[in-house]
């Protein structure tokens, strides 16, 4: 009886111990993994704000907009500003979906709406996305 008691508490032991290798294993490839998702979206979030930096400039909209300073639009960082306040959404804006909620003068805004139908309406929801997650971007 003795002797029974004694493999079963082994054989008990052993598979525990063997659990817990297995559990720790486990929990490295885990982190393993947690660890090359967080690379890669660091990746394409460094991609998206260079496509947004890249647009922003392409498309002139640094001919009206600078950081800090207000040129002939609002600056960027008045922008990010009041959409914060509003809960607005400058894609849906930049689309034409949404009205003006940072510069509503009507002389302001039919510039904005021209120079949005002439440098932005053939960019893809993607791309209005870099641009708008590059202008959040700008603190």
């Amino acid at each position: 009886m003795k002797k029974s008691v004694l493999v079963l508490g082994l054989a008990a032991v052993i598979f525990t111990s063997c659990g817990e290798k297995k559990k720790e294993e486990v929990k490295k490839e885990v982190e393993t993994k947690v660890e090359e998702v967080k690379k890669e979206v660091k990746e394409v979030v460094v991609d998206n704000l260079e496509l947004g930096k890249e647009l922003f400039t392409s498309k002139t909209c640094s001919t009206c907009h600078q950081a800090d300073t207000k040129v002939i639009g609002p600056s960027i960082k008045d922008i990010n500003k009041i959409y914060a306040e509003k809960n607005g959404n400058i894609v849906k804006f930049l689309k034409g979906e949404a009205e003006a909620i940072v510069d509503t003068d009507p002389g302001q805004v039919a510039i904005m709406k021209a120079n949005l139908d002439g440098f932005v309406k053939d960019l893809s929801g993607d791309e209005l996305a870099a641009l708008a997650a590059y202008m959040r971007s700008i603190k």
